[in-house]
């Protein structure tokens, strides 16, 4: 089993990349990627971004600027900033993942898919998604052909499809596309997976869009009981799907179980992101409106005026 590096370690092993043989390079290189991952889960994303430039610099290093494992890097940190909210940070990263992969693996390989669902979510973040939606077309079409239609590569097109679907507000075409996203990652990662988690929050999210409360609230609830077992009550999954079901709480005039979730997503983006994140002031937000839908107009005030 690979030792986990400390931060220590993790300068020693970019120092030394130009000294050691090609194969402990990529060996150096594969564990910085734990590394990366390792935190990403933890839900420490600034310390994930530190590494991730160590590993995308170590795989330019070890193997070329043209290098799939160069792709693998740039859409590691890419990842890392579009979940910072920092999407035109991501996006030339991911648009370079995609030239090396369709020149360095083909047009149709499975992981040209991927960096092209990349793409489709920094382009949905941003709403644009009329630029969206054939790409996600394109990577679903690739996947299903490479890999088969049980593929959970496949579940993650339908998934982003289904989102950009769901933007334009096609929930028709979006739904279907949900559900067989939930059923192939239960298939594949069994009924507790954080996958799992996701394809329930998405579908939830698909019907309380519609207004079909007595639908999405059981998936929500669900979809948390995942989340926090399989992340931990700290990882800023759990406090979007927390927000979601404070969300559909506020809709229907529930606000005393609506702030207490409020309360406790804020927690965790702060702790996660710190005050100056898009996500901590939109659940700011949130919160105040609860506060000001049960006429606590002074809690609201002192939350939206603090520093």
């Amino acid at each position: 089993m690979k030792r986990r590096l400390t931060k220590k370690a993790l300068l020693t092993v970019l120092v030394a990349f130009l000294a050691v043989p090609a194969h402990a390079q990529e060996a150096a290189w594969r564990d910085l990627r734990l590394e990366v991952v390792t935190l990403y889960q933890q839900g420490r994303l600034s310390e994930a971004v530190e590494a991730a430039k160590k590993a995308l610099l170590g795989a330019e290093k070890a193997f070329g600027p043209q290098h799939p494992a160069v792709a693998t890097s740039l859409s590691d940190l890419a990842e890392l900033y579009r979940a910072q909210g920092k999407e035109k940070a991501a996006e030339p990263l991911v648009t370079r993942a995609l030239a090396i992969r369709e020149q360095a693996l083909g047009l149709d390989h499975p992981e040209v898919a991927t960096s092209l669902n990349d793409l489709v979510l920094l382009y949905h973040a941003q709403g644009k998604y009329g630029a969206a939606q054939p790409l996600a077309q394109r990577a679903l079409a690739i996947d299903k052909k490479a890999l088969g239609k049980d593929h959970p590569d496949v579940a993650r097109d339908l998934t982003n499809l289904a989102a950009v679907y769901r933007a334009r507000g096609n929930y028709a075409a979006a739904v279907p596309l949900s559900k067989r996203a939930l059923i192939i990652m239960e298939k594949t990662y069994g009924p507790s997976h954080p996958h799992v988690a996701l394809a329930l929050n998405n579908l939830a999210g698909l019907y309380d869009a519609q207004g079909d409360y007595a639908a999405a609230e059981p998936l929500y609830k669900r979809a948390l009981a995942v989340g926090e077992a399989a992340l931990g009550p700290d990882h800023p999954y759990v406090a979007a799907t927390l927000r979601n079901l404070a969300t559909l709480y506020r809709i229907q005039g529930r606000y005393a179980a609506a702030e207490d979730l409020h309360k406790q997503a804020l927690a965790i983006l702060e702790n996660a992101f710190g005050p100056a994140h898009p996500d901590v002031a939109q659940s700011v937000s949130d919160l105040a409106e609860v506060y000001r839908a049960q006429g606590k107009y002074a809690d609201a005030e002192r939350l939206l005026s603090r520093p």
